[in-house]
């Protein structure tokens, strides 16, 4: 038998085992399993911002257990079954791939999610952002709608004109800021120079997530030094000066950049 076949099948078996006799694994429920399958989630997402290959592989594992999870689930609920879960996204993939599975031509990756996005059309979605979870976190949910509407057509034409829309909200909020506008207004010119800045950011390629993932994490290396040698000179951050604190943030930018 097929290696990977092989591993799959004690996997599979050890789930059933687990359903059967574990007092923790025979209470869990579709409810139950779906905060810790977000948090599984968001570790494989760090794992990957942080190039971990070996965390990468095991929180890989941890999905692909609540994957055949849920499916154990639904067959004991006469729902459906890992099967039905496996052959279903068998046929989308076949069917949204038909210039590899038939004689439709797309030779780019854009005239790929065109494709993409017109079977979905045709399988009766009602719109193109049909498939934008609303529970998605908002910069993930900016990217991937305006990714979305790019595979319709709908999108600029050159990067240029993006960096101008950018410039132009920036504009626009600082004037509501500076004329004293109400907080409603201001927060909205905010979000409009977000929406603009992740638009710019899928022009020169850049996940506006990842990037922002990777300065969090560059921000707390660096507040982590900090403090660590504040500590060594015997003082505290709350009886030093800006000025003071500076001296130990010039060293870390330095050390992680």
């Amino acid at each position: 038998m097929d290696k990977r076949l092989a591993a799959f099948k004690r996997l599979l078996e050890i789930i059933d085992e687990l359903r059967a006799k574990c007092p923790w694994d025979k209470k869990q429920t579709y409810e139950s399993l779906r905060h810790l399958t977000i948090e599984e989630t968001y570790e494989l997402a760090e794992a990957i911002v942080l190039k971990d290959s070996n965390e990468i592989k095991n929180e890989l594992g941890d999905l692909l257990l609540h994957i055949i999870f849920y499916s154990k689930i639904g067959e004991e609920n006469k729902e459906f079954n890992i099967i039905d879960v496996i052959e279903g996204i068998n046929e989308k993939l076949i069917q949204r791939h038909p210039h590899i599975f038939s004689d439709v031509v797309a030779d780019t990756e854009e005239a790929v999610k065109s494709n993409w996005e017109k079977i979905k059309l045709r399988e009766g979605s009602k719109s193109v952002l049909t498939g934008v979870p609303a529970s998605l976190p908002s910069i993930i949910k900016a990217y991937r709608i305006q990714d979305k509407a790019r595979g319709v057509g709908f999108d600029w034409e050159e990067t240029s004109q993006v960096w101008d829309k950018v410039i132009e909200e920036m504009g626009e909020l600082k004037h509501d800021v500076d004329s004293g506008s109400g907080h409603e207004a201001i927060e909205g010119e905010f979000g409009d120079l977000l929406f603009a800045l992740i638009n710019y950011s899928r022009f020169i390629h850049v996940n506006p997530d990842t990037a922002l993932e990777r300065t969090n994490n560059k921000f707390i290396q660096r507040f982590n030094y900090l403090e660590e040698h504040v500590n060594k000179s015997k003082k505290s951050l709350h009886d030093m000066t800006l000025k003071e604190m500076d001296v130990f943030w010039d060293e870390a930018k330095k050390k992680y950049h």
